[in-house]
């Protein structure tokens, strides 16, 4: 966290939160939502501006509830999330990294959803693979050792049968089967925060 930030927090600390402004999409993009957005549910326009950026990556957190937040000064504004926390994107050097630019290099959980979704664990760290990414994630399945077809793939996410990897460098982790709509009750976050 900024410290700027901290010493916001320090001297107003009853600054009341805002919900429903800033969102996160399932592509790792960063989304002002204006009342209009809010009201006609659309997901808002895209943050290009590389401090503001910069700034929201650093001050991203949650709190004990599970809901997800950018620490804005003394204010909390509270993210709505298409998918998850994090969305991971391919990266060279890393493998993956997430939108806020940190490498995912030590994954060490991998789930498969039933709408074809792969989300990537690395800690506390829940993310979604950017569907962009997901062709080359899904090149790194093996289902009973063999490379994933398409059909099998169908197959698998309708039910569930066979060890399915994924093959990172330097590991081979198992792929657990995990329905969309769960997912943020199994991983302990919310997807749209409510003030309390």
């Amino acid at each position: 966290m900024d410290e700027i930030v901290k010493q916001a927090l320090a001297k107003w600390p009853n600054v009341p939160h805002c919900y429903g402004w800033l969102a996160l999409d399932a592509r790792g993009v960063w989304r002002m939502r204006d009342a209009h957005a809010q009201e006609a549910n659309l997901p808002g326009d895209k943050i290009v501006h590389a401090a503001l950026l910069g700034f929201i990556n650093r001050n991203y957190d949650h709190d004990e509830r599970g809901c997800w937040f950018f620490q804005n000064g003394p204010q909390r504004v509270y993210l709505n999330l298409e998918a998850t926390p994090f969305i991971a994107r391919s990266d060279p050097q890393h493998g993956y990294v997430v939108q806020t630019g940190a490498p995912l290099d030590a994954v060490n959980g991998a789930y498969l959803c039933d709408n074809g979704a792969l989300i990537l664990t690395q800690g506390e760290m829940v993310a979604q693979v950017d569907d962009r990414d997901l062709a080359g994630a899904l090149d790194a399945l093996r289902l009973d050792g063999q490379p994933l077809t398409d059909e099998a793939l169908l197959a698998w996410l309708a039910q569930p049968s066979g060890a399915l990897v994924l093959q990172l460098p330097g590991k081979t982790l198992p792929v657990q089967p995990l329905a969309d709509g769960a997912v943020a009750a199994h991983f302990g976050f919310q997807r749209l925060p409510q003030a309390s």
